[in-house]
């Protein structure tokens, strides 16, 4: 990258005094770690710092965290936020307003400077400086390239808030974007202080009964198309009911199907309560899963991206159906 970004980045982060820091929807590993790393960095630097979510947060990236972190809507109000002297917005993790639910409604209104920090193609140009890096794994990978360049201190703390995007991003290194450059990147960050078999356990080996029961009523819905080279499944409203789980319980289950041999491109569709359906697409590289979600305003990568869908359920499928048969055939 550019280094005149990263001295643009780092001279908006100097001027700053007080900064909030948020992320896309739903955060994942990624989104999470970005900000975990920005707020302990800012924090060193002498910076106010609060970290907003715009969706709970996963119970399994609690730990990252040393108290409960706000989320817009429970904890701050819309009102509320805009009574905050903040002087600087960073956003991590996306670009795209259509992923800052609630949030992109005060990013217009507000006259503060906007640091974006991402890897993703789809860009809505959000900042008023942006380190934008399309060929990194994850965020976390473009966060620690900054810190390289700023020769900011990287904590046992920090390390391990990056080493969860990163690993998360690729799916524990087994997604088609896992490359030398990440791997790299997370030697350093072991050697800084990060314990994979630590992490792995906290994020993967510590479901609830309810997010089990989640992903066994998911499977059950499994339907394959196309010779199994595409997999459907779905989870609607009465499936949290009767599960008692959580709708950020979803993550990462789409990549269950993936295990039979024959799939290539997968989908997941969550029945939402404002009646959109939330469609999660992953794929093995044959499918661009990123071009299917644009059609829908979505985005991602080619290996994993998303969408939100107008309802119902079966209205959704039909058009997922029809752009994966687009690339299959």
């Amino acid at each position: 990258m550019n280094k005149l970004k990263f001295e643009d980045a780092i001279g908006l982060i100097n001027k700053s005094s007080s900064v909030l820091i948020t992320t896309h929807t739903k955060g994942d590993g990624d989104a999470v770690g970005c900000c975990v790393a920005m707020s302990e960095t800012l924090s060193t630097l002498g910076k106010k710092t609060q970290v907003l979510l715009l969706s709970p947060l996963s119970a399994w990236y609690a730990f990252l965290f040393d108290k409960p972190v706000s989320v817009l809507g429970k904890d701050l109000s819309k009102d509320q936020l805009s009574q905050n002297k903040f002087d600087l917005i960073i956003i991590v993790d996306t670009n795209s307003r259509s992923q800052l639910p609630g949030f992109e409604e005060y990013l217009k209104q507000a006259d503060i400077p906007v640091l974006v920090i991402d890897h993703h193609a789809t860009s809505d140009g959000l900042g008023d400086v942006e380190l934008v890096d399309s060929t990194a794994s994850a965020a976390c990978s473009v966060v620690l390239d900054l810190f390289r360049f700023a020769h900011w201190p990287i904590t046992p703390k920090i390390a391990q808030a990056l080493f969860v995007g990163i690993s998360t991003d690729t799916g524990w290194f087994h997604f088609n974007n896992t490359t030398s450059r990440c791997l790299r990147d997370c030697a350093d960050l072991i050697d800084a202080g990060a314990n994979p078999a630590d992490i792995y356990r906290l994020i993967y080996q510590t479901f609830t009964p309810q997010r089990f029961k989640l992903m066994t009523v998911m499977q059950n819905t499994l339907e394959l198309h196309f010779d199994g080279r595409y997999a459907s499944q779905f989870l609607t409203l009465q499936d949290f009911k009767t599960t008692g789980a959580k709708y950020e319980d979803t993550e990462n289950l789409i990549d269950q199907c993936q295990r039979i041999g024959s799939v290539v491109v997968a989908a997941l569709f969550v029945e939402l309560k404002d009646g959109r359906i939330r469609c999660s697409l992953r794929s093995r590289g044959a499918v661009d899963v990123c071009k299917i979600a644009r059609q829908f305003d979505g985005g991602g990568h080619t290996s994993a991206a998303g969408a939100y869908l107008p309802g119902p359920l079966d209205n959704a499928q039909k058009l997922i159906l029809d752009a994966v048969k687009s690339q299959l055939i």
